[in-house]
């Protein structure tokens, strides 16, 4: 994905953020950088294996959590 096209995707961050974010992800080998030698510059992000794995685990989290909602919310009221 281009950064323009990251940014709408997400909504709401700031491009100082967005792009803090992705360095410390290529830093910790989730998200690839490829940059183009064209202009204007033109640079894609994707996921590495390594980020692909990560993906699957926080997906798996979020089912689990949207599957026992209901319980979670009578716990906070209880």
């Amino acid at each position: 994905h281009r950064f323009s096209d990251l940014r709408r995707k997400i909504g709401g961050v700031s491009e100082k953020m967005l792009a803090q974010t992705l360095q410390w992800l290529e830093s910790d080998g989730f998200v690839g950088r490829t940059a183009y030698p064209v202009v204007p510059p033109h640079v894609e992000y994707d996921l590495t294996p390594l980020g692909i794995e990560v993906a699957q685990q926080v997906e798996g989290l979020a089912d689990w959590i949207e599957s026992n909602l209901p319980r979670i919310l009578a716990a906070q009221s209880g």
